[in-house]
C-alpha cells in the first residue's frame, strides 16, 4: 500500500455549466448522451486540475453526483431522495441552512453500480493514483425513518443488512476493475462527537457507544478483507455550503483509530471546533494520519508556516512517516458547494501540494 503525502477529500466545486446541465437534463431539455457529453467535460477539467496542483492522489471531483451521497441514491432503487427528516447545518454567525435527507420507503435494489463509472472513468483518463469514495453504512442508517420505512423494513437492523450487502458488492466490484484506494465517508459518526448531539440521542433512548460500536460494526462488514488495498475513513462534522452540524473534539470516538480496519484516517482539524491532536495517541502503528489542516469552508488562505506548526504539533502523538496532508473536507458536499471561488479552492489545492512536499520531501 502506498502513502500519498497530498491528498484529497474528494469534492470539488461544479461549474456553473454543469448544474445548469443537471437542471436542463432534470426538466427534458436535455438528452441524456448530451448531458453525459457535458459531464465528461467537468470530469476532465477536475482531473487536470488536480495533477497540476501538485495532489499526489486524486478523485474524480465527485462531478458525477449531486451530493456525496448520491451514488447510492441514484444507484439504488428504495429511497424518496427528499422524504426523509431534516437536519441544520450553521456557521459561525448563525447563519442556517436546512437540507432534507432520503428515507428508504421500499425494499432496496441495486438497479446499477454506485462509482464503476466514476472510477472506470478516472482511470482511463490518467495514470495517476486515484481513489473513489463511497458512503458509509452508517451514514445511510440516517435515511431510516421507523414510521416512513417500516412497510419495506420493521426494523432498521433489516435495512441495513441489505444495505451493507450492497455497499460490500461495490467494494468488490471496484478492485475487481483494479481500484487501489477506497476511502469511506463517515460524516454520521460525527453526532457522536457532538456533546449536545450525544445527550439527545440519551434522551431518546440511544446509548451512544453502543451506536459507535455499531458504526464500527457496519464499516467493517463493507471493507472486507482485501490484503494491498487502501481503505480511508473520512470523519468531518458536517459540510454544507461552508456550514457544518457538529462540534467536539475526537476523544469521544477515540475507539474508531483502533478497532476498524482502516488504513487511513483522513481527520477534520482545521478550527477549534475539531479539538486537539491528544486523540492521535490512539492510532495503531500501522495505521496513516491525514491531517485535513486545509480548510475548504472558507476562502482566505492557510499559511505553509501554520500548516507546518500544526504537523509539528501533531507528530508528538503520530511519527512524521504516518501523517500526511490533506483538505479538511470536500468543496461541494452537494453541489451547491461552499462560499469559495474556483480561484480560491485552486489555490488551497496547491497549498496541501506544495507545503507536503516541502515537508516530506
Amino acid at each position: 500500500m502506498s502513502t500519498y503525502r497530498s491528498d484529497v477529500v474528494g469534492s470539488l466545486l461544479r461549474p456553473d455549466y454543469l448544474k445548469e446541465a443537471r437542471r436542463k437534463r432534470e426538466s427534458g431539455e436535455l438528452t441524456h448522451a448530451d448531458f453525459k457529453k457535458i459531464e465528461d467535460q467537468a470530469v476532465n477539467e477536475a482531473i487536470a486540475l488536480q495533477i497540476e496542483s501538485g495532489l499526489d492522489v486524486i478523485t474524480d471531483g465527485e462531478m458525477r453526483r449531486y451530493a456525496f451521497y448520491g451514488h447510492l441514491i441514484d444507484a439504488v432503487e428504495g429511497y424518496d431522495k427528499f422524504g426523509g427528516w431534516a437536519i441544520p447545518f450553521h456557521d459561525d454567525e448563525g447563519n442556517e441552512v436546512v437540507i432534507k435527507r432520503p428515507v428508504v420507503v421500499s425494499k432496496l435494489r441495486r438497479a446499477r453500480p454506485l462509482c464503476e463509472e466514476e472510477f472506470v472513468y478516472l482511470r482511463a483518463k490518467t495514470e495517476h493514483p486515484a481513489k473513489v469514495t463511497l458512503i458509509s453504512a452508517q451514514q445511510a442508517a440516517a435515511y431510516y425513518d421507523a414510521e416512513k420505512s417500516k412497510s419495506a423494513y420493521a426494523t432498521i437492523d433489516a435495512y441495513l443488512a441489505d444495505l451493507v450487502d450492497i455497499l460490500k458488492t461495490e467494494v468488490e466490484e471496484l478492485i475487481r476493475l483494479g481500484c487501489t484506494y477506497i476511502q469511506i465517508d463517515a460524516p454520521q459518526y460525527a453526532a457522536l462527537i457532538d456533546p449536545g448531539i450525544r445527550e439527545g440521542y440519551r434522551q431518546r433512548g440511544n446509548d451512544p457507544d453502543r451506536l459507535l460500536d455499531r458504526c464500527i460494526e457496519l464499516d467493517n462488514a463493507v471493507i472486507g478483507n482485501h490484503p494491498g488495498i487502501t481503505f480511508g475513513i473520512h470523519l468531518c462534522r458536517g459540510n454544507n455550503q461552508s456550514k457544518y452540524y457538529a462540534s467536539g473534539g475526537y476523544d469521544p470516538i477515540s475507539a474508531v483509530f483502533s478497532r476498524p480496519k482502516f488504513n487511513n484516517f483522513l481527520l477534520e482539524y482545521d478550527d477549534e471546533r475539531s479539538g486537539g491532536f491528544d486523540p492521535l495517541k490512539n492510532v495503531p502503528e500501522d495505521r496513516t494520519v491525514v491531517l485535513g489542516l486545509v480548510t475548504s469552508k472558507k476562502p482566505k488562505l492557510e499559511s505553509k508556516d501554520e500548516l507546518k506548526q500544526r504537523i509539528e504539533e501533531a507528530r508528538k502523538y503520530v511519527p512524521m512517516e504516518r501523517l500526511a496532508l490533506s483538505t479538511q473536507c470536500g468543496f461541494a458536499s452537494t453541489e451547491e458547494g461552499n462560499l469559495l471561488t474556483p480561484e480560491q479552492q485552486d489555490a488551497k489545492l496547491r497549498l496541501v501540494a506544495e507545503t507536503a512536499e516541502e515537508v516530506w520531501g
